[in-house]
């Protein structure tokens, strides 16, 4: 018996856009498939000679995701297909947004093991590019992925998971969409918990001097450091049972509205207008800065992991960010400031400092190792490509790995030394995608 299946919305004339502004392409034909058949559909139907490229949140800064001749997005295929409440593994479909998780998850007790502070991306995309969040013992999002399924350039469905082939599950985890369309992933959660945030500042060289102890010593921890000042901005996040009590006492309870006032109008709010001032004029940065590093004063609140870690991001930005091994990363984060003093820049964005554990995946930025993540950032209205090649030069030179998903100019040469199974990654590439239905320029550049 035969089974008709529906053609997938298709639109034509579209243009993709990416968060920061940064990729524009038109691709021939955008579709919107609302089942695993109807991409499957869509991958068997594609010219002979096209290619296909798959989109979640576009929030990634490089072209990972553009597509010239035709693009999928993955809005419509979102939403838990299983939870296993007995192993804690959740089973979702491709495109569900990271904010939307929480609310899934909420009525069975159970959360994310971790998150990073942007949660707008779709699953398939974090974990196709490495995303994380901090945490010295815990992983990216990719380290917690338990089974996935793909659509192959054949428009067949392949099955991987951690119980019956750990290897192969852990090759293709991250995959920059270069092997097929991700329809599906497993991954593995935990109970649902609260966070103890303590905020603060603190001297600049001394958080350096101490990263990996206080990396160690709480759950999450993380720094923003204002250039141009010798001050820091640190969280540290303590992972409590919901009902357990709060060492030290309870702290003050973030209400919808507090969190409104403290992260879109003083955060967003404040550090749009202060960019502005510095965009007007320039030499006014360091003392903008200063400002922003002095103003930080000590808080403490407890929530949900979620609203927690994850905050709005009104302002747009480039970045660049490279998982440095944890021990040569302080001494990165200190050349970085003396390169920009060489240069006399004006930086009025913070950079972000994180750790995670290592992990097992093969393209993963810290498998093999415990990480330091340094991200740069410059505010849009900025040209990333006069700042982020001398801060390359000093990430690489560091053992630095570059996010999949933020700016930088290496290719296949750099991450076969980077990565013990790159080559093995592109073999099975070439078995699986011979005439690049999934490739683009952009991967070209990664892959050769």
């Amino acid at each position: 018996m035969s089974t008709t299946i529906s053609n997938p919305e298709m639109r034509t004339g579209a243009t993709f856009r990416n968060w920061s502004g940064s990729v524009s392409t038109s691709p021939s034909a955008f579709y919107y498939p609302a089942t695993i058949e109807e991409v499957q559909h869509i991958v068997r139907t594609l010219p002979a000679g096209r290619s296909v490229r798959t989109v979640g949140g576009g929030h990634s800064f490089t072209p990972v995701a553009a597509g010239a001749d035709a693009m999928i997005s993955l809005d419509k295929l979102a939403g838990i297909v299983r939870i296993d409440p007995e192993t804690k593994r959740v089973r979702f479909l491709a495109g569900t947004r990271l904010h939307r998780i929480p609310e899934y998850l909420q009525p069975f007790g159970l959360a994310l093991a971790n998150q990073g502070d942007i949660d707008v991306q779709s699953v398939a995309g974090a974990i196709s590019t490495s995303t994380h969040g901090t945490g010295i013992e815990w992983t990216g999002f990719a380290g917690t992925v338990t089974g996935l399924s793909l659509i192959d350039a054949s428009g067949d469905r392949r099955d991987y998971s951690i119980d019956t082939d750990p290897d192969a599950l852990r090759l293709v985890t991250v995959s920059l969409g270069a092997l097929g369309v991700i329809v599906e992933v497993e991954m593995q959660c935990v109970d649902a918990f609260d966070l103890l945030a303590e905020e603060g500042a603190e001297s600049l060289d001394t958080v350096l001097d101490t990263w990996e102890e206080r990396s160690r010593a709480v759950d999450h921890y993380e720094a923003f450091w204002f250039p141009h000042t010798g001050r820091a901005m640190v969280k540290s996040n303590t992972r409590l049972a919901p009902g357990a009590p709060a060492p030290g006492g309870e702290p003050k309870v973030r209400g919808r509205f507090t969190r409104f006032i403290e992260d879109d109008l003083i955060g967003n709010g404040a550090f749009a207008a202060a960019l502005a001032v510095a965009r007007a004029v320039p030499r006014a940065t360091p003392k903008l800065n200063g400002i922003a590093a002095g103003a930080m004063a000590a808080n403490r609140y407890r929530s949900r992991a979620h609203d927690v870690f994850a905050t709005p991001r009104r302002v747009r930005f480039h970045e660049m960010e490279f998982a440095v091994p944890l021990e040569a990363g302080p001494e990165a984060v200190r050349e970085i400031r003396r390169e920009m003093d060489r240069r006399n820049w004006l930086i009025p964005f913070p950079l972000e400092l994180r750790t995670t554990a290592a992990d097992d995946v093969a393209l993963s930025t810290s498998t093999g190792r415990e990480s330091m993540y340094i991200a740069f950032h410059v505010p849009k209205a900025m040209n990333p490509h006069e700042f982020f090649p001398p801060i390359q030069d000093v990430l690489h030179a560091a053992g630095g790995r570059p996010h999949w998903g933020k700016m930088h100019t290496l290719g296949r040469a750099d991450f076969a030394e980077m990565y013990p199974r790159f080559d093995e990654f592109c073999a099975l590439r070439e078995q699986m995608d011979p005439t690049r239905k999934f490739g683009s320029e952009h991967l070209k550049q990664l892959f050769g």
